[in-house]
């Protein structure tokens, strides 16, 4: 019951309210017809059995003279067409009371069915206001929260909502607005004195070439980790910009892929992995973002490959939106984490990420990116044969 919808639940009681209501009228009015039918079959039977009885009696006075002629008439008296008249009667009032009865059923029927019709009309445009108002819920997304208001001019069941969903969308907006002007703010601020710790640490190393290994180890670590920090910073501070980034080059998506293969063919060379890409499409955006967002699906593929494996980029889509599959033949994803690996800083394999240099930031740019060309990106499907991860990017932002 849970899975059926409003409309249809509401029908259902609406014809189901009628259907009771008209059984009940039904079997009041076939009683009460019955009984009146009734009444009226025993005076038309006892008004005919007095008609006979006075036909009988006039005919007795006028034969008076003849005994025998009396007594032959006395037998001719007796007047059959009454029993039969009577029998023929209650036939005809029986089959009067089935039909009637028939009749009352089959107009309960058809009540019931046309009822429930009307019902399922009448209550898909009373509840058009909803379905305008769920698509307008289902428009919004994170980039677009201060651009999204449901208008209050409903019904009034409808206002109360309207009015609550508005404030909790500009609630929400405010505190996005925050962080993202903390994490704009703590990016910038972090960008400067990293940058100088790398120079120093790189005019150190040239100045004294002779070192003891411990300390060359050391220096190594801590180049290593700040090199980490600074990619951070930098990928913290697109993120806190990616709202103030124009979205109107024309892309041609296959040229752009090719591209970076290209870039990251020494990465897939050292693995032994091969690249493929089937399809083209052409979409409005920002070239920069859609870019990274394909760099950033196309490098986590080939690194988390296995050996001699391949990543293919399939590009579909119709007139109005394009589907992006970037399939690899790894090791697939658990179910539990397919939909936490675009939060950031999650990494699944924590060792594995640090190894090949991860922050925990690049499937979450991508996330944000897809959202800003008004699409989404999700974990088609995995398993130990491989994953593919579904862009879906509208044609025109």
């Amino acid at each position: 019951m849970k899975k059926i919808s409003l409309q249809w639940r509401i029908t259902l009681m609406t014809a189901i309210l009628l259907c009771v209501t008209c059984v009940v009228m039904n079997c009041l009015i076939i009683y009460s017809g019955k009984h009146y039918m009734d009444v009226i079959g025993s005076g038309i039977s006892a008004y005919s059995s007095n008609d006979a009885s006075r036909e009988s009696s006039a005919g007795k006075l006028d034969e008076k003279g003849e005994s025998s002629a009396g007594a032959d008439s006395s037998g001719e008296s007796f007047n059959p067409e009454n029993v039969d008249l009577n029998h023929e009667l209650t036939i005809i009032v029986d089959s009067a009371q089935e039909s009637f009865g028939l009749t009352g059923w089959c107009i309960t029927a058809f009540m019931t069915l046309l009822g429930g019709v009307l019902a399922y009309f009448v209550t898909g445009h009373a509840l058009k206001p909803l379905r305008t108002f769920t698509s307008q819920i289902e428009m919004v997304q994170p980039n677009n929260l201060s651009d999204m208001k449901i208008s209050e001019d409903v019904l009034p069941e409808f206002q109360s909502f309207s009015k609550s969903f508005n404030s909790m969308i500009r609630r929400l907006d405010e505190g996005f607005s925050a962080q993202r002007q903390f994490t704009g703010n703590a990016a910038h601020e972090l960008r400067t004195p990293l940058a100088l710790m790398q120079a120093q640490m790189e005019l150190f190393t040239q100045e004294h070439p002779v070192l003891r290994p411990e300390t060359r180890v050391f220096l190594k670590l801590l180049q290593e980790q700040t090199e980490r920090m600074s990619q951070m910073t930098k990928t913290l501070l697109e993120m806190s910009e990616l709202r103030s980034v124009p979205c109107e080059d024309e892309i041609e998506l296959a040229p752009m892929i090719e591209e970076i293969y290209t870039d990251l063919a020494p990465v897939a060379e050292e693995k032994g992995v091969s690249l493929k890409c089937e399809g083209n499409a052409r979409m409005i955006g920002s070239d920069t973002l859609v870019y990274r967002m394909l760099f950033n699906l196309t490098e986590n593929a080939i690194r988390y490959n296995r050996p001699d494996g391949t990543v293919t980029i399939s590009i579909t889509g119709d007139e109005r939106l394009i589907q992006l599959r970037v399939a690899d033949t790894g090791f697939g994803i658990p179910e539990q984490y397919r939909e936490s690996i675009f939060q950031p800083f999650f990494r699944m394999d924590k060792s594995r990420s640090r190894e090949h240099g991860g922050v925990g930031l690049g499937l979450s740019l991508v996330w944000e990116i897809a959202a800003l060309h008004g699409g989404a990106v999700t974990v088609e499907e995995s398993s130990e044969a491989g994953t593919v991860v579904l862009v879906t990017l509208r044609r025109q932002i």
